[in-house]
């Protein structure tokens, strides 16, 4: 294998340099199985330092597997003092209040973990990636992808620069909409729902008290979500008509639409950013892999963002994939084969169809109307609101601590 490594330009090139594309180039640079792999991550932008006085508008919520996963990437350290850790969160049907009896609560009480996850801004995350010690051993060509071909025996991927480059596998962590996988020939099976997302940064008059709020309305849920620096990230996910209103509103409409729809949960809420909207779907690609290709993060699927589970299916897939590869080299496997890139495909398909299905059941479930609908919704909502060990269960699954795991990620610092 050396003998064929060694007419390859690198071993692998990483198309994509976000959130999950950063984190795959570290954690490949960082494995001790693959030491001396030529990696190159290819993406024309430069994350760009976040300022002390600007806060990102999108934010993810992270789970405890995606921190641990982080941690091992080398970025942990430098997102945790930007993150907000929240220990709580409260979620209420429209036709209920989230005081009452069928709201339900999460705790990081009823676990043995000190909090239900971090939100943090995506930016920021983004750079301390990018910033990793790890990401030194890596190559970063500030150029976009053209077109790739895959032969017998590499990967030819041209550049828009005009550089020309082989390799033994091209990872495609670009985005939703990647051209590495329409390079590759793979469709993709999914909908689109129907509903935009609506982002922006709140005061509120009351504290948000390290808890997350999210109030299903029956053309999606509202969400408040914890920042480190007292506001709250707004997350409302509504119809696309709605969405494009609230975004041309005054301020004030603003505030007060969001203050009525959240049900003054955290009272007055008033506009401290600007807005954005993002269109919502769901996808999965028809293939992860095929012969000297595999793909990552929304590349391979997207999701319904209730959850919160999207950029951490992406960290899941980054770190399942290291761990196929360096065993894969471990025994003496071409790494490229399909037969060692099946077992990864295996491994994440199953794991992200069942997550991608409890979202977008649930946010069909919530989406019903009419008043017999709404009672079963409530009847259910009690019976978990009593039941702590199923609870606790739903909590693990957020947490991204139950499931088929890779190592890194069942890991506890210690």
């Amino acid at each position: 294998m050396s003998t064929i490594r060694s007419r390859y330009d690198f071993d692998v090139i990483i198309v994509g340099g976000g959130m999950v594309g950063q984190c795959l180039a570290a954690l490949l640079a960082r494995e001790e199985t693959l030491a001396g792999w030529r990696v190159a991550l290819v993406d024309p932008a430069v994350p760009r330092k976040p300022q002390d006085d600007e806060v990102d508008l999108r934010v993810s919520a992270l789970s405890r597997a995606s921190q641990r996963i982080l941690a091992t990437a080398g970025a942990w350290s430098a997102i945790e003092p930007h993150a907000c850790a929240y220990a709580e969160m409260v979620v209420w049907d429209a036709a209920s209040r989230a005081d009452a009896r069928d709201a339900l609560r999460f705790s990081a009480a009823e676990t043995d973990e000190p909090d239900l996850g971090h939100i943090a801004e995506n930016r920021r995350v983004q750079w301390a990636l990018h910033e990793s010690p790890h990401r030194r051993g890596t190559t970063h060509i500030k150029t976009g992808l053209e077109t790739v071909e895959f032969e017998a025996d590499a990967a030819k991927v041209m550049l828009a620069d005009g550089r020309k480059l082989t390799c033994g596998l091209v990872i495609g962590a670009d985005g939703g909409a990647s051209l590495t996988r329409e390079q590759a020939g793979i469709g993709r099976a999914g909908w689109v729902y129907g509903q935009t997302a609506v982002v922006a940064h709140l005061r509120t008059t009351q504290p948000h008290r390290d808890t997350a709020y999210q109030r299903f309305l029956p053309d999606g849920p509202i969400a408040l979500l914890p920042l480190a620096d007292g506001r709250v990230s707004l997350v409302w996910t509504t119809t696309p008509a709605e969405a494009a209103a609230l975004q041309q509103v005054e301020p004030a409409e603003f505030s007060r639409r969001v203050t009525e729809a959240s049900d003054r949960v955290l009272g007055d809420a008033v506009l401290d950013s600007g807005s954005a909207g993002f269109p919502l779907g769901l996808w999965q690609a028809r293939d992860y892999v095929r012969p000297g290709l595999a793909l990552v993060g929304d590349a391979a699927h997207t999701i319904h963002p209730l959850a919160g589970q999207g950029v951490n299916l992406g960290f899941l897939d980054c770190a399942s994939l290291v761990q196929v590869l360096g065993q894969a080299v471990s025994d003496g496997e071409e790494y490229s084969g399909l037969r060692v890139l099946r077992r990864y495909e295996r491994w994440r398909r199953s794991e992200n169809a069942l997550v991608m299905g409890a979202c977008d059941g649930l946010n069909r479930l919530f989406a019903g109307k009419g008043m017999a609908l709404a009672a079963a919704r409530r009847l259910g909502m009690s019976f978990v609101a009593g039941q702590p060990l199923l609870r606790r269960a739903l909590v693990q699954r957020a947490l991204g601590l139950a499931g088929d795991l890779p190592a890194i990620a069942t890991r506890r610092a210690g």
